[in-house]
């Protein structure tokens, strides 16, 4: 069981990488937790070192649905936390060169700095130097349409974990209403007598609620974790962008203005 998590790590450590490996990724991480349940059902109690899969049994189907949904959620939290980073993502002292090289008119030299520093921001002003030859409008619509892109790949993923969230407790919510189906049609065939057939209905029920709640509620509280972290650096990736194509604009009218009154002065002469 523990190799089957040890699967899921390291395919959220590389999630974007694996889009053809993550099946057999997934599938390994399954078959692991499947071929060790039934040595871990043998020791049974809530007490004993594998009680996880005791309570697992005791759910019923639904609890392997709620099993691959934190899977699920698990490997893109770690995925998200790997790759949400500032330094991934807005990294500011590049910026310095940049501005450096750009203001001076050397744009090669400023795309190679952007190169070299391979971040979301570092893209997005790489676009807007692409475009500098055609004016500064084209460089505030590039910069725009990068950003646009950068802030739909920071949302990578976070639609799954939303899902997650949303799915487990109605998964849930289903093995309850399955459990309490079970424990009436005991109820029907026993009578209420025997009030232990009843308690397995019952408690089939109340272990998939709880399951799905335990699995729903933190990838909630991830999903809206991670939505604000997003916010946060598309905020701050459009005022250094504005700043930046500030910067390039009084930049292209210093010189203009220098260049008009050596006209003018060579004119009077």
């Amino acid at each position: 069981m523990i190799l089957g998590w040890v699967c899921v790590i390291l395919l959220a450590m590389d999630f974007k990488n694996l889009s053809g490996r993550a099946p057999l990724v997934f599938a390994l991480a399954i078959a692991t937790i499947i071929l060790t349940a039934p040595h871990a059902a043998a020791q049974d109690g809530w007490f004993s070192p594998f009680w996880v899969v005791t309570i697992f049994n005791k759910g019923g189907l639904v609890m392997w649905p709620i099993l691959l949904c934190s899977i699920l959620g698990v490997a893109i939290t770690i995925e998200r936390l790997f790759h949400l980073r500032e330094k991934n993502v807005i990294y500011k002292g590049f910026l310095v060169d940049v501005k450096s090289h750009a203001l001076k008119g050397d744009v090669e030299r400023a795309l190679r700095v952007c190169k070299h520093n391979n971040v979301a921001l570092s893209r997005i002003v790489k676009a807007g130097l692409q475009r500098g030859k055609y004016g500064v409008l084209e460089v505030e619509r590039a910069i725009e349409a990068a950003g646009a892109h950068e802030a739909t790949l920071l949302q990578a993923n976070l639609r799954g974990l939303g899902v997650v969230a949303n799915l487990a407790p109605m998964l849930g919510l289903l093995g309850t209403v399955i459990g309490m189906i079970k424990a009436f049609n005991m109820i029907s065939q026993a009578g209420a007598g025997n009030p232990g057939l009843v308690a397995t209905g019952i408690s089939e029920a109340l272990v998939t609620t709880a399951t799905g709640l335990i699995v729903g509620i933190p990838a909630l509280a991830a999903y809206h974790y991670f939505r604000g972290k997003v916010d946060k650096f598309v905020y701050e990736m459009e005022e250094e962008s504005l700043q930046f194509v500030e910067d390039i604009q009084h930049a292209i009218e210093t010189l203009a203005s220098a260049r008009h009154k050596s006209v003018s002065s060579g004119n009077e002469i």
